[in-house]
């Protein structure tokens, strides 16, 4: 199955543009961090971007999951709420996580255990995946399900057709970018999830990779005025101390107040089922420290209805309910247009939809699959 899988996958690739050439056939890789130097016929970390004979192939035409839901599901708080998004994947990551809640799609070329089947490929066009999302009446269409920068080379085929509709786009990221990754992608790119998972450098190191990197992707992303969200998934034994948390919650305030924090409950999977699942108090807690630091806008997620008001938004400066949520159902939206405070007229930042109207309300927003 494994051998099968490479094959399929190696077939549906094209020539890239983020790499470079070097002497003896050699090239360099630039869409993530680890740019790896690759001879011919060496894969990289991600094992999806391989050089052949001195040109870097990498993947393009198909999507390995794709489906319409609601945007608050991945977790955007501030971009379009409401909302749907299409949302597509394809296989490979450039980290090996203990507790990927994705592994059997992103480790399907590094783990035998993955057992991903590559009839689960779907051959597409970038223009079908925009026509579906314009059927389907998704306001964004999003990189997700496996790690969107080893793959932007077919996320931005996407999202120059999805700019043309007029739909938003972004990608749900471990922020393992380079700045060469983030410039070619500027142009296309409205909303940015990061998962900062630890401020350890040695634990960084255990899940492949380096702490300093994806602080920059955060740091340079808010400089290009890319709306930027952050994730820090809580786990027990792993980052929840208080001391952690402060560290995290002062880099983001450092960066932006207004970066959105979202403290997101763990629960045991793949190979981390050795510890229990978040407790609400942990995120109570978390949610606490990143208020206290000074971030405006802090959230809980995971444990819909299990923590007190840390699903919705409040204005900064008056406090007044702007968006009330209860996991990816929103009862009440009361944003104006422009994005402001309809009490006290202050600017909320963020990306808001410029049709309230079409908000979704009371709405659960159940998946809708892609049939193309």
């Amino acid at each position: 199955m494994m051998t099968g899988l490479a094959d399929v996958i190696d077939e549906l690739t094209i020539p890239g543009t983020l790499y470079e050439k070097l002497d003896e056939g050699k090239v360099r890789c630039l869409a993530c961090g680890h740019r790896c130097v690759l001879k011919p016929g060496q894969r990289g970390i991600c094992k999806v971007r391989v050089n052949r004979e001195g040109t870097l192939y990498v993947p393009w035409g198909y999507v390995a999951g794709a489906q319409t839901d609601p945007i608050e599901k991945k977790p955007f708080a501030h971009f379009l709420p409401g909302s749907d998004a299409l949302t597509f994947g394809m296989v490979g990551c450039n980290f090996h996580c203990d507790y990927c809640q994705n592994w059997i799609s992103s480790q399907a070329l590094c783990d035998p255990n993955a057992h991903f089947s590559p009839y689960n490929l779907q051959q597409i066009t970038p223009r079908q995946v925009v026509d579906y999302a314009v059927k389907t009446a998704a306001q964004a269409v999003v990189s997700s399900y496996n790690e969107p920068i080893i793959t932007t080379e077919w996320a931005v085929a996407i999202f120059k057709l999805a700019k043309e509709a007029g739909l938003k786009c972004g990608y749900v990221s471990n922020g393992y970018a380079t700045p060469e990754m983030l410039e070619f992608l500027r142009p296309y790119l409205d909303g940015l999830k990061i998962d900062l998972k630890t401020m350890q450098a040695d634990q960084y190191r255990q899940l492949g990779g380096k702490l300093d990197v994806v602080l920059d992707t955060i740091r340079q992303a808010v400089e290009m005025g890319v709306w930027v969200e952050v994730v820090t998934l809580v786990i027990p034994g792993f980052n929840d101390t208080p001391e952690e948390l402060w560290e995290t919650s002062r880099f983001l305030t450092a960066v932006s107040r207004d970066i959105p924090w979202h403290v997101t409950a763990f629960h045991p999977d793949y190979k981390m089922t050795d510890r229990g699942a978040t407790p609400a108090a942990a995120l109570q807690q978390a949610a606490e420290i990143g208020e206290e630091t000074g971030l405006h806008y802090v959230y809980a997620g995971n444990l819909p209805g299990r923590v007190d008001s840390l699903e919705n938004t409040y204005c900064p400066e008056c406090r007044q309910l702007l968006v009330a949520r209860q996991g990816f159902r929103i009862s009440e939206y009361h944003l104006t247009a422009a994005g402001k405070c309809p009490n006290c007229q202050a600017g909320i930042a963020g990306i808001w939809t410029d049709k309230p109207e079409k908000v979704r309300l009371d709405g659960w927003g159940m998946p809708r699959r892609a049939r193309w």
